[in-house]
């Protein structure tokens, strides 16, 4: 199984389903082996040569606020301390709560996941059922010439996660985080469902380019000792 993106995942995900209706899988699997994916995108991220590695580390979705943080250390880095952008690599390690945030409008439509998670559309004052944190990738406006850091409506002050990771960023998704919570969700709605069969729906609506790690705690570990990237956590 090939885990690490939604294209990767969409792959794969007919041979799995075949697989769980004959095993019984669908049932569950709260822990991925290493034969279960394929980690070669992160161990890159891990072994990135950037001078300046961040892994921040984020559990709490409080209305997205460490997008500002994140996009603070961009430009920091890059004009406060003249650090070459291709000198800088941050990784966003969202697990708990802040998980979801990895998943596309589909999922939080289906399992209305803005009224499970306390998540308000500024948009309509309701729960979201969109992802409001993605926003839309910028990547023209970031090519063009002149952009002022200090304006409001340069991407430089943009706060959505398709800015940021056209900026470089790298956001990680947690496979464990998203089997626990599909276990809270079907005990919440009562739903009859298999948790495996959620988790699939759900990992194949994972945004495009989101690396899916096996378990978020030790990937920090792992970006932490072997990749030499800096922690920081946001409350």
């Amino acid at each position: 199984m090939q885990h690490l993106t939604r294209r990767a995942f969409v792959s794969g995900a007919a041979a799995l389903g075949m697989a769980a209706a004959g095993t019984g899988a669908a049932e569950g699997q709260l822990v991925w082996k290493t034969g279960d994916w394929n980690p070669a995108t992160f161990e890159a991220l891990v072994k990135d040569p950037a001078r300046v590695k961040q892994v921040y580390d984020i559990v709490h979705i409080n209305n997205g606020a460490f997008l500002n943080n994140v996009k603070n250390s961009l430009n920091g880095l890059e004009f406060g301390f003249g650090v070459p952008r291709q000198q800088v690599k941050i990784a966003v390690a969202m697990h708990g709560p802040a998980n979801m945030l990895n998943y596309d409008d589909y999922v939080w439509k289906k399992y209305q996941v803005g009224e499970w998670l306390k998540v308000t559309d500024p948009e309509t004052g309701k729960p979201a059922v969109r992802n409001i944190f993605v926003g839309k990738d910028q990547g023209a406006a970031a090519n063009a010439a002149g952009q002022n850091p200090d304006s409001e409506g340069s991407m430089y002050q943009a706060r959505d996660m398709a800015t940021l990771r056209h900026r470089g960023v790298q956001f990680l998704s947690c496979h464990t985080a998203t089997e626990e919570q599909v276990r809270a969700l079907i005990r919440l709605r009562k739903m009859t469902e298999k948790p495996e069969e959620i988790v699939k729906d759900m990992l194949a609506h994972t945004i495009e380019g989101t690396i899916v790690v096996a378990s978020m705690v030790a990937a920090i570990a792992l970006l932490q000792t072997d990749g030499r990237f800096s922690y920081i956590t946001v409350a």
